[in-house]
């Protein structure tokens, strides 16, 4: 049997009532015809991983730069275990669980390279020049950098996909969608991906801690969530390596939060009657959460958090990483303004609609860690030797 548009919309039929749904969700900044056998938000989905910022999240810092080692996560990795949870939760819960990927997908496509050390370097340089942050530079990504179709910049996503980008309704700019997501807050499938993200990284930044030799199993006794498994996975298996204990561990967390998160967020919309998404923006409206973990594992999630940001995040080791990638973001910055000759002439073409601030930013922005690197190599504009670096 051949699916047609008509057939698969059929197949949202089975959805939570509380799910959007593609005949209702569509509308685009720039009106286009139907596709004979995709949904809109499958469309979206398949336009956000064909795009060049996508392939380049592969380069993208998530806590180690990519010269580290070929084991930890990067951005590209992180993407894609946030959109795997999301799809998780969506689906168990009766969501739109291509709407739920779509925004998963796109959620870091603004990350700066160096991780959060980047985003903060931008925000400085930005700081009276319109700012920088990766959600907003991810919306900027998608409707106005991404150069592919004709007609329109961008990628001209339905504007529920990019509402669910957006967080708190942010954006550079104002628009309909950005208005409209203010006063209606997210999806109930934004609210799942924005979770998802925690979720995936909570968890697997222990892993990549503990691969690296920064965080030590024994310190981790003192997060409730990590001990309770531990203990629990190292009595149902006395004999195996400390290896596999320690990757059962991960995987017990990781479900663990999920399986709370879903439970909870069930709860939260039996007893609220949530029968559409008219009464989630009411919930929205009227501040009820509906998408939330328990009391007790939001206190385990806050723990773990706190650990890992005094143990991990602010490591030594991880911190000199991030100061190395705050100089590389700066001496770039410097040398474009001194240099604006040397910026590619697709962001050039911008500078008077945008000002030379805004097109450097979006230009390095867009950088992988690699090509930030290579480019001070071959430019010559480290502060320190190349040697020194990473």
């Amino acid at each position: 049997m051949l699916k047609g548009k008509r057939e698969l919309e059929k197949d949202e039929e089975i959805l939570a009532p509380y799910a959007e749904r593609s005949s209702l969700s569509q509308k685009r900044e720039f009106p286009e015809e139907d596709h004979p056998y995709r949904l809109p938000f499958q469309r979206d989905k398949d336009r956000i991983v064909h795009s060049q910022a996508f392939k380049r999240l592969e380069y993208k810092t998530q806590v180690f730069v990519y010269s580290v080692g070929d084991h930890y996560r990067n951005r590209l990795t992180h993407t894609l275990e946030v959109a795997g949870v999301s799809r998780t939760l969506a689906k168990a819960l009766g969501l739109n669980d291509d709407l739920t990927e779509a925004i998963a997908l796109a959620h870091d496509l603004g990350h700066s390279p160096f991780g959060h050390a980047g985003q903060d370097a931008l925000a400085d340089i930005m700081r009276g020049f319109g700012g920088f942050e990766h959600n907003k530079q991810s919306l900027r990504v998608v409707q106005k950098l991404e150069r592919k179709y004709p007609g329109f910049s961008g990628l001209n996503l339905c504007y529920a996909t990019l509402q669910g980008i957006m967080k708190h309704g942010g954006d550079y700019a104002k628009s309909s969608a950005n208005e409209e997501r203010k006063e209606n807050g997210p999806s109930l499938e934004a609210q799942i991906v924005d979770h998802s993200d925690e979720i995936a990284y909570s968890s697997h930044d222990i892993e990549d801690g503990l691969e690296k030799g920064l965080l030590k199993p024994e310190s981790l006794l003192d997060v409730r969530i990590w001990k309770q498994n531990y203990l629990v996975v190292k009595e149902k298996y006395p004999n195996e390596k400390e290896e596999i204990i320690l990757r059962t561990t991960y995987r017990a967390i990781l479900n663990e939060l999920i399986s709370d998160l879903l439970t909870n967020t069930h709860a939260n919309l039996e007893k609220h009657n949530i029968l559409s998404p008219e009464d989630v923006r009411v919930a929205y409206r009227n501040k009820i959460p509906l998408v939330s973990f328990s009391k007790e594992m939001n206190e385990y999630r806050k723990e773990l958090k706190s650990f890992l940001f005094e143990n991990l995040y602010r490591h030594p080791t991880v911190s000199k990483m991030s100061d190395q990638g705050k100089e590389i973001i700066h001496l770039l910055f410097q040398y474009f303004l001194k240099h604006p000759e040397k910026i590619p002439l697709s962001y050039r073409e911008r500078e008077e609609e945008d000002g030379r601030y805004r097109i450097i930013c979006d230009y390095v922005a867009g950088m992988t860690d690699r090509y930030a690197i290579e480019i001070c190599k071959s430019e010559g504009i480290f502060g320190l030797p190349y040697s020194v670096l990473f």
